[in-house]
């Protein structure tokens, strides 16, 4: 098996697949880092109190990385999904079958990471995997679950049961829609959580946030195509809380800098990680738009991210729309 990305949630779940008994190996594109992973067997970066399993090894070559490989999981950042798709396709094998653990939409053409598949490599069984995971949990083999989604059951199951173990729960899913909708929508939603409670606005913001923020998650993902039930589940209540209320979460982090008054770029540099949720309020606010989808929360979030407006005007923006129906 092998796992394309080798930052902080890639080394965990290629970590995870070596202790559930599978031969792995971990790719990852900075060269010296990768000599580090392989003297020290482990990513003293990311993950540093976790040693390597004796069956996962680590490259930097590609070509090593997918030799033989019955399955490939691609887990790099959204901006970066497409690119690696078209680096690994020459070296797939005939029944290699492609996985990912990216989340967000492409913000240049606004697809999703199962119609950038689709485009890069049309014939090959694909499959999602999302839900509520921090790396370093499932690297210190706490207890975990995550949903598998594909539109091919069989292989979703098989993928479920290779992750399956002890401490760690696959479910599966045929609504890919649904399960990368909320991948994609739960780290804008956890940005404006952070600015909440960095700006001290306390609990009944933060549940209000969640709870109106699912509704835009459901009312986007509905319009695409997906299950309202999706959201219900792991990939999409359940990331949503995760990446709200924990301080593992980038996304929140950074929401509470910025709600701090700390500056964008102040913020961003304290995180020293890729922050998905900063362009994703780009792309979520620009496909709203496009299928004109109401979601009142993302604007506003997309406003103080990236056009810089105060943090109280967007509340007050919030606050004072018009009464409505709550199930609108």
């Amino acid at each position: 098996m092998a796992v394309i990305g080798a930052g902080s949630w890639g080394t965990a779940l290629a970590i995870h697949l070596a202790r559930a008994g599978h031969p792995v190996q971990l790719w990852g594109r900075d060269t010296a880092q990768i000599d580090s992973m392989q003297r020290g067997r482990r990513n003293t970066r990311y993950l540093p109190d976790t040693a390597f399993p004796n069956n996962l090894e680590v490259t930097a070559d590609l070509s090593v990385a997918l030799r033989g490989a019955r399955d490939a999981i691609i887990v790099v950042p959204s901006h970066a999904f497409r690119s690696t798709l078209q680096d690994i396709a020459p070296h797939l094998q005939p029944a290699t079958r492609i996985a990912w653990a990216t989340k967000g939409f492409e913000l240049s053409s606004g697809k999703l990471p199962h119609q950038v598949v689709r485009e890069i490599l049309p014939s090959r069984p694909g499959a999602v995997l999302s839900g509520p995971t921090f790396a370093k949990e499932v690297g210190a083999g706490l207890p975990t679950a995550l949903t598998v989604a594909s539109r091919d059951e069989n292989f979703s199951k098989q993928l479920a049961l290779s992750l399956s173990g002890p401490n760690f729960r696959a479910y599966t899913q045929t609504d890919i829609m649904g399960v990368e909708v909320g991948g994609a929508v739960k780290n804008v939603i956890a940005i404006g959580s952070g600015i909440a409670d960095g700006a001290g606005f306390g609990a009944n913001t933060r549940v209000a946030l969640i709870t109106r923020g699912l509704a835009e998650m459901m009312r986007l993902g509905v319009k695409l195509g997906a299950a309202r039930a999706t959201f219900m589940g792991l990939a999409g209540l359940g990331d949503l809380v995760l990446t709200c209320t924990d301080d593992q979460s980038r996304n929140r982090r950074f929401g509470m800098a910025l709600g701090r008054g700390e500056s964008l770029a102040q913020a961003q540099a304290a995180i020293r990680q890729v922050v998905e949720g900063i362009s994703a309020a780009q792309a979520v606010h620009a496909v709203a738009q496009r299928l004109t989808v109401d979601m009142p929360i993302c604007r506003e979030i997309h406003e103080i991210v990236h056009a810089a407006k105060p943090v109280r005007a967007a509340v007050q923006a919030l606050m004072s729309r018009e009464v409505r129906s709550e199930s609108e």
